[in-house]
């Protein structure tokens, strides 16, 4: 299954899981009924932005638009078969490491932001997560709410999705870092 029909058949199932309807899904997440509708038909590759509204307005994680949920949990997870998801517009590139199982733990995720990238995400409505971004290469500004962060490789910041957030490589190249979610 390519990315674009998973994220299409989780967001389905995810809005019609809560019961909303494209209309009620617009308004929490401020995107348009016409772009979730060509989403969840996969007729168009959302960008980080709209994926986190689209999140934000459901209360999920990403990672619950991105992940198979249906695929059976395994101990050993080869780096190809972990799920990657590149943004259409700036490039962002995703991938999963390890999803959060049912019973509790956490996820990890490894992203790449080109230079020159700017991606902002809305403050969750649903259940606020903890998350750990550990900054392997690169630099990186976060915006968290009104608080900004520069960080250089090795750092870590701990920070919520309970603000909004702006996340700005820094210098001339790109960045990479790791988020670990609880």
């Amino acid at each position: 299954m390519s990315i674009d029909a998973l994220i299409a058949s989780r967001l389905l199932a995810l809005r019609q899981a809560q019961d909303l309807s494209l209309a009620e899904l617009a308004e929490l997440s401020g995107v348009s009924k016409a772009m979730i509708s060509k989403v969840e038909r996969a007729q168009s590759s959302p960008t980080a932005m709209i994926l986190g509204r689209l999140a934000a307005g459901l209360g999920v994680s990403l990672a619950e638009l991105l992940v198979d949920d249906t695929a059976p949990s395994q101990r050993l997870r080869k780096k190809a078969a972990q799920a990657i998801w590149r943004d259409p517009e700036a490039g962002y590139l995703r991938r999963q490491v390890a999803e959060r199982k049912p019973e509790g733990g956490v996820e990890m995720v490894e992203v790449e932001l080109p230079r020159s990238t700017r991606i902002t995400y809305p403050k969750w409505s649903g259940q606020p997560y903890r998350q750990h971004l550990w900054l392997v290469e690169g630099g990186l500004r976060i915006e968290y709410g009104d608080e900004v962060f520069e960080l250089e490789p090795g750092d870590c910041l701990d920070f919520g999705v309970d603000r909004p957030l702006v996340f700005k490589t820094l210098g001339r190249s790109a960045c990479r870092y790791l988020l670990v979610v609880s």
